[in-house]
Formats: structure tokens, C-alpha cells, sequence
């Protein structure tokens, strides 16, 4: 292993130089500076993990917090790609990432615990219960938080734009002539809370009258509980033209069930998913959707994250809201003509 010696002895200067030019000081030349860097990339130094905690007092690692009910988390596209930006902005400043859990082998503890236990210097909270104790614990504690599509009081959160991805994709499907629009949302989270509050405001801009039992609960992510609630609404006296799913993994449920009834999307019934999975786009037809940030989520939510670590004394808590991109796709049918 390469040490500071080493590269003293290969630069002809002090170990002490070295580590003035390892750790940004000013009272050395910029030639020195940048001579000593270049001989430790050379060489193929890697500072001592332990060492760097303790005299910077940080451990240059962040947590990441994925939980949902339906147990899918990072495997889902969406979240994965948020994980992946996360991973690549943390990485390009610096700083590793370690999954936070309730349990570390067979001892649990709670998610600020574990923060602790594995010295974090600060977490990146998603797909969570924003409910839940151990959350908010987690939040409101001395540890540097970013939420994803959920706020906290004076802390920074990184959120979709609900709101106008759903108002975009109610008007899109007006446009192409349909009225009878039913709606399966997920948990009532504050997602939800915004998606089904902005499909029931534009539907009323419109002058599109939804009858209640157009509105159905589903879940996030779980093709099963969409395809019960496709049934139940086939199974209506009066049928929608136009089904919005939860998301675009939970639309696989009700395309199962519109096959199994001998429907073809769109002739005889559209649909439209949520989030714009790279699957929504090689499913034939290709699914009308909305693509959400996921990527400039993640990076602004790591870039927010280490500048309240690195710096604490100016650092204000901010809300950012991320747009995404209607994608149209061939799921919609035209009753326009």
C-alpha cells in the first residue's frame, strides 16, 4: 500500500508537504500542490478511511433510506434510477453510500440507529412512511436529511411535480375526445394526496363530471391490486374509455385483466400508467405516460445532502421541485374522429 512516505520520498519534499497538498492547504505553492497530487495518483494512493474520519470529522459516507409495502424498493425502474444518480453525484464528490434498515443482523434498531451505528454523515430518505416514528425520528434528528416527494419542516426535499404531470396527462386524454376517466391511485400518501387532488381539479376545469366509483384505491407498484380494481371497474354498469393507473409497473395488472375480458388497448379501452419506466416504452402498444425526473431527483438530492454536511453554517434548507415529460404513446385512441 502506497503511503504518504512513499510519495514524500518520490516528490523530494516532507511528509508534512504532502499532506498540505493532499488536504487542500494554502501555504504551499500551487506547482508543490499539484506535483504531489499528480505523484499520489500516480503512485495509486488511497487515503486511510479511519484516518480521514478522524481528522475531518466526517466518515464521507451517506445512507440511503428505501422503504415501501410492497417490499419492491430499488427493484422497482423508477427508484433504481433515483439510487443509481444518487450513487453517481455522492460518488463524483466524494462520498460513499450504505443502505439504512430497521435491522443490522438479528439485533433491530431503528433507522436513526442505524445511521449512527454506521456513521453516516448524513441520509437520503425515499419511498418511505413519512408517517412513521422511526422516520420522522430520523428526520428531525442532528443527522443531515433530503426527502424525496415528502417535506419536513427545515429540512430540504427534492419533489416530483405531481401536480402538472397528472394535470398533463388529464388534459392529453380530454384532447383526444375521451369523458368517462377513471382513476386507480395508490396510498393515500402526500404523492397521492397531489395526484388525485390535480386529476380532480382539471377534470372540473374541463367540465368532466367523474362519478365516484370511477376513483379507486389501489397500491404503488403491485400489478395485483390494479388488476382486482380494472375488474371492479369493468364490471360496472356503465364501463370508462380511459383508465389512469397508479404507476406504469401496476398497469401490467390491468393489462392481464383487459386480456382476460378479450379487450385490446386502445380500441376498446385506453390507458395510461405514471413515471415513464424505460418498460413502459417497449411494451407494444407503447404505454402513454408521464416521465418523471427520477435521475435529477437523485443527483439533487445528493448535491443537497453534502452541501448541509460540508457546510452547516450557511447551509438553508431548500425544496426543489423536479418537472417531468409527458410521453404519448400509442395507449390512447382518438374518439375524436
Amino acid at each position: 500500500m502506497v503511503t504518504i512516505t512513499d510519495i514524500s520520498k518520490a516528490c523530494g519534499v516532507s511528509r508534512a508537504t504532502v499532506s498540505k497538498a493532499l488536504n487542500g492547504a494554502a501555504d504551499i505553492s500551487q506547482e508543490t500542490a499539484e506535483r504531489v497530487r499528480e505523484t499520489a495518483r500516480r503512485l495509486g494512493y488511497l487515503p486511510n478511511a479511519t484516518a480521514r474520519t478522524l481528522k475531518m470529522g466526517r466518515s464521507y459516507n451517506i445512507g440511503v433510506l428505501f422503504s415501501d409495502a410492497t417490499g419492491g424498493g430499488i427493484s422497482h425502474e423508477y427508484f433504481s434510477m433515483i439510487l443509481e444518480s444518487v450513487k453517481a453525484e455522492a460518488e463524483r464528490l466524494g462520498y460513499d453510500i450504505t443502505f439504512i434498515s430497521r435491522d443490522l443482523g438479528k439485533r433491530p434498531m431503528d433507522y436513526y440507529e442505524h445511521a449512527k451505528y454506521r456513521s453516516c454523515d448524513g441520509v437520503v430518505i425515499a419511498s418511505a412512511d413519512f408517517q412513521d416514528p422511526a422516520i420522522v425520528r430520523l428526520a428531525h434528528s442532528e443527522i443531515p436529511t433530503v426527502t424525496l416527494d415528502y417535506s419536513f419542516d427545515s429540512r430540504s426535499s427534492i419533489l416530483s411535480d405531481n401536480v402538472r404531470g397528472m394535470e398533463a396527462l388529464v388534459r392529453y386524454v380530454h384532447s383526444r375526445g375521451h369523458r368517462k376517466i377513471a382513476f386507480l391511485h395508490g396510498e393515500m400518501t402526500s404523492v397521492t394526496q397531489k395526484r388525485l387532488a390535480s386529476f380532480k381539479k382539471t377534470c372540473a376545469q374541463l367540465g368532466l363530471e367523474i362519478p365516484p366509483e370511477f376513483i379507486r384505491p389501489a397500491v404503488y407498484h403491485d400489478p395485483r391490486s390494479s388488476g382486482l380494481q380494472t375488474r371492479a371497474l369493468l364490471e360496472l354498469p356503465e364501463r370508462p374509455s380511459c383508465i389512469f393507473y397508479p404507476d406504469d409497473l401496476s398497469f401490467l395488472g390491468g393489462m392481464s385483466e383487459l386480456e382476460r375480458h378479450g379487450l385490446s388497448i386502445p380500441q376498446d379501452m385506453s390507458v395510461v400508467g405514471y413515471d415513464g419506466i424505460p418498460l413502459s416504452q417497449v411494451l407494444r402498444p407503447r404505454l402513454t405516460t408521464y416521465r418523471q425526473g427520477a435521475e435529477s431527483m437523485g443527483r439533487e438530492a445528493a448535491r443537497l445532502l453534502v452541501e448541509q454536511i460540508e457546510q452547516p453554517d450557511t447551509w438553508l434548507p431548500q425544496t426543489i421541485t423536479v418537472a417531468g415529460e409527458l410521453l404519448p404513446g400509442d395507449t390512447v385512441a382518438d374518439l375524436n374522429g
